[in-house]
């Protein structure tokens, strides 16, 4: 074990795999807090509201959809318009962190922001199928990615120690986007004369102040790095590999709840604003699973935390087929929101780990999320078949709960490869 720990440590510092240079020593180690380091946590959870709180909406979308204007297509048709944004939206995460590694975040964040309002605007005009994959799947998709990695990597420029406890803070952003999404758009769609259009604008209007406020807020505390784009020798490091591969089963399990809920709370007799409801009570007890996880990472370990918070969540997404009232489900959405809220703060804190240079976690993160996004593109789907083809959604808990379980289970052994070792803090 000494022996594979040296040689992960010697990667580590290899210029080419981890280039770290001299003009950097001058700026201190990170502050860990302050003014300006805790506006840009809250300019990125700003971004996590707009960005992954309205994409973990969708599954309001999934059902109105399925009574509304996409009445004539199959649920796993459908899935693919959420589950195309989400890939995009992080499989992008491979462009969008080195171009903030490289570029800073004006030239980067500023534009995004401008293009995900018009995307925005854009679906609520949206009536075919195409229209929708191509505004809110291909378009939206396209913005959130440039929005939300340079938040991410910005973060980690300014904490360290505390790293873990501000990314969740970040991601907690989302977590409130996914209650009041919900709740608003299901009031507007289903309670009132709004109707689709004006109720998708005037969230396009509420999350304009957002991004203005995130456009200034968020920046580099470092210069930009002058070397490759791309640092393929990441994928050397086994902890990295191993972590990727976390991230990618846990991806193909944790969108379950957020895509389905709804739709299997109606099957279940529950009324269609109050299965909407479901959503934002998952979301907001996902708020805490990413900001209380978050804390304890930075205490007991970051893989401990990303590693146990996919165990956990494999095993309730096991038991979604047990909740079959109103208060089981209440119950449910609270324990599937809480663990999977580890998933994507988890992830984004583990990574950070791989790099010794601050200026690389942008592209160290947006490397591994892209290849997980290619799960968060298949799984929707793949559940949406399973539901067409059984007409329930046991098969859907079943095999869902599985992939996070096995997402957990490389993410713990990926401590064996860091100088901790397997039974570590690490």
């Amino acid at each position: 074990m000494s022996t594979n720990s040296e040689k992960i440590s010697h990667e580590d510092t290899d210029p080419e795999a981890n280039p770290v240079s001299d003009d950097i020593t001058k700026f201190g180690p990170a502050p860990d807090g302050g003014l300006q380091a805790w506006l840009v946590a809250v300019g990125g959870a700003f971004t996590s509201f707009a960005c992954l709180g309205f994409s973990n909406s969708f599954g309001v979308f999934q059902e109105y959809y399925t009574t509304h204007q996409l009445s004539h297509y199959p649920p796993d048709k459908i899935a693919w318009i959420g589950s195309l944004s989400i890939f995009i939206q992080f499989a992008g995460g491979a462009l969008a962190g080195p171009l903030f590694d490289r570029f800073g975040a004006a030239l980067v964040i500023r534009p995004a922001a401008v293009f995900y309002i018009v995307a925005m605007m854009l679906t609520s005009l949206c009536t075919e199928y195409w229209h929708f994959m191509l505004c809110q799947g291909v378009l939206m998709g396209m913005a959130m990615s440039v929005l939300q990695f340079p938040a991410f990597a910005a973060v980690s420029q300014f904490f360290d120690k505390n790293r873990a406890a501000a990314m969740g803070v970040v991601i907690s952003g989302s977590s409130i986007g996914g209650i009041v999404f919900p709740i608003a758009l299901s009031k507007m769609l289903n309670d009132s004369d709004i109707g689709f259009g004006w109720s998708v604008r005037i969230m396009g209007f509420a999350v304009t102040p957002l991004m203005g406020f995130a456009c200034f807020a968020i920046r580099a505390r470092l210069p930009p790095r002058k070397t490759d784009f791309f640092i393929p020798a990441a994928f050397k490091d086994q902890r990295y590999v191993l972590l990727v591969g976390a991230l990618f089963f846990s991806f193909l399990g944790v969108m379950t709840p957020l895509f389905f809920l709804p739709t299997y709370a109606v099957a279940r007799g529950v009324d269609s604003a109050l299965a909407s409801y479901l959503l934002a009570i998952l979301n907001g007890a996902s708020t805490l699973g990413r900001v209380i996880p978050g804390i304890l990472a930075d205490k007991y370990g970051r893989l401990n935390v990303f590693g146990l918070g996919g165990l956990a969540t494999g095993m309730i997404v096991f038991c979604m087929n047990s909740a079959t009232t109103t208060a089981g489900l209440v119950v449910y959405a609270v324990a599937i929101g809480f663990s999977s809220g580890t998933i994507i703060s988890g992830a984004s804190t583990a990574f950070s780990i791989c790099t010794d240079d601050a200026r690389n976690v942008g592209t160290y993160l947006g490397m591994g999320m892209a290849v997980g996004s290619i799960a968060a593109l298949i799984g929707p789907p793949v559940n949406g078949a399973l539901v067409e083809r059984y007409g329930d959604f046991l098969q859907v808990s079943i095999f869902s709960g599985v992939m996070c379980i096995v997402g957990g289970t490389l993410a713990l052994a990926s401590k064996a490869a860091t100088k901790e070792g397997l039974w570590g803090r690490a």
